[in-house]
């Protein structure tokens, strides 16, 4: 039996006393991509201007313990914190934030330790897939996505005529962002952010993010008081770190103000469904189809880079869940998220936009699938093979390890299991007469410490 485990850092916490049907999985957290791009943006009712970024995507985030609503704001007297505002406040005044921005911004900022803790602290997420998509359509979450599209039907019909994108779509981002908009962040980001800029683990990155803040403050879309977010410098309905912000946001309101944080979610709405609509997305594609494969369907051909029109995998024996052919929509790609053993999909090219969210799959699928329950669909119909046993973080670490040592290209030995290990893994199975499916498996990490 062989499973892609969901396996990322935990990146936000929940409450102790939420259910898991009713909490949010992931958030968004973008992350730089390795190659910096000039990426302009979308040109809606007003947008930002156009400002150099990294593509970016967040990271999921699982059930935990509590919320960012209900953390401590432990501010603690810090001289060394404060004298290093000061020494930044020379650097954010050097690209344009004016003295009085920078003075309200940081009006009763202090260092915040729990913000310290939180970052410092994120236990590895590692969560099946099948347990991740059960809470991600879960039925409390279908039936309130369901509710909040009738409750904002006029504001996210015009959103899909202007962009392009389903509302449906729209609304399960939303829903696994901040489970349509009920948790979106208490915490004053300033001082998270800041703190976080201090703190130096990744003080580059956020120092980027705090200027991007004080530039959001300073063309008057939020008040300093009102910037509110996750500890980890989200923001929003839809979870846009600043700099993400300042690419993409867009005023669909026309108040003239960019307003994500406010009980309306209209300009977050239409900012993500920009953000989609800015990488690629074709209205009227699915971004998969549950399929049914052959009996003796070789899973060496399930693979990204092996795409085909759905007529010629029908050729072949895959069919869409009901047996028919699907039609077809574009070139896919055949998906096996728990390997040969769970539900198989059919992935367009809208799976790959909102990839740029997340490149876990788990997310991907959750979102579509969401949308898709939303609109109206079934349940995924496959049945998940339930009780697998995972590799621990260590074992996948070691599984690099030896595939690295056997001459399979790994970049880096860091106990994910992405694209790189996912060749690396099928590339082996290949090699010892295994079925090359790519799964970061028990029987694979035994195979390999055999010799």
């Amino acid at each position: 039996m062989r499973i892609r485990l969901l396996t990322l850092p935990i990146v936000g916490l929940l409450s102790a006393t939420q259910s898991p049907a009713a909490a949010p999985e992931t958030s968004l957290r973008p992350q730089p991509r390795p190659a910096a791009a000039m990426i302009e943006t979308v040109v809606p009712v007003r947008a930002a201007q156009p400002v150099p970024v990294r593509s970016l995507r967040p990271v999921l985030r699982p059930a935990d313990l509590q919320s960012d609503a209900q953390m401590v704001r432990v501010s603690t007297a810090n001289a060394s914190f404060d004298r290093w505002v000061a020494s930044f406040r020379g650097r954010a005044l050097a690209q344009g934030i004016s003295p009085r921005v920078f003075d309200a911004a940081f009006r009763g900022v202090s260092y915040n330790s729990e913000v310290v803790h939180k970052d410092r602290n994120q236990a590895e997420f590692k969560r099946q897939i099948w347990d991740y998509l059960d809470s991600a359509a879960s039925p409390d979450r279908v039936r309130n996505g369901q509710a909040a599209l009738r409750r904002h039907a006029r504001a996210l019909a015009a959103i899909e005529r202007t962009y392009g994108v389903e509302k449906e779509v729209v609304t399960a981002v939303w829903g696994l962002e901040t489970a349509y908009g009920e948790r979106r962040g208490t915490l004053p980001l300033i001082e998270s952010v800041a703190t976080l800029a201090y703190d130096g683990r990744r003080g580059a990155f956020f120092e980027k993010q705090l200027i991007a803040a004080l530039q959001i403050i300073q063309a008057g879309d939020v008040d300093p008081r009102d910037m509110k977010g996750s500890w980890a410098g989200a923001m929003g309905h839809t979870q846009f770190i600043p700099t993400s912000y300042l690419a993409y946001a867009v005023d669909f309101t026309g108040d003239g103000k960019r307003d994500i944080w406010s009980d309306d979610p209209t300009d977050a709405l239409a900012s993500t469904a920009a953000y989609l609509k800015r990488f690629g997305w074709t209205k009227g594609q699915p971004w998969g189809v549950e399929v049914r494969l052959p009996r003796g369907f070789n899973a060496a051909t399930a693979k990204r880079d092996n795409r085909k029109m759905p007529s010629q995998w029908a050729a072949q024996g895959v069919v869409g869940i009901d047996g028919r052919p699907v039609p077809d929509y574009g070139r896919a790609a055949i998906l096996l998220p728990a390997g040969t053993q769970g539900a198989a999909f059919m992935i367009f090219d809208n799976f790959r936009v909102i990839e740029r969210y997340n490149n876990a799959d788990a997310y991907v699928i959750g979102v579509g699938h969401l949308s898709d329950r939303i609109k109206g669909g079934p349940e995924i119909q496959a049945s998940w093979p339930r009780g697998y046993a995972p590799l621990s973080f260590d074992e996948r670490k070691e599984m690099q390890r030896r595939l690295k040592a056997k001459g399979f290209a790994l970049e880096k030995i860091d106990g994910i299991i992405g694209p790189n290990t996912t060749n690396a893994i099928r590339a082996y199975q290949q090699s010892v007469g295994m079925a090359p499916d790519g799964f970061p498996s028990q029987d694979v990490l035994k195979r390999l410490r055999g010799g």
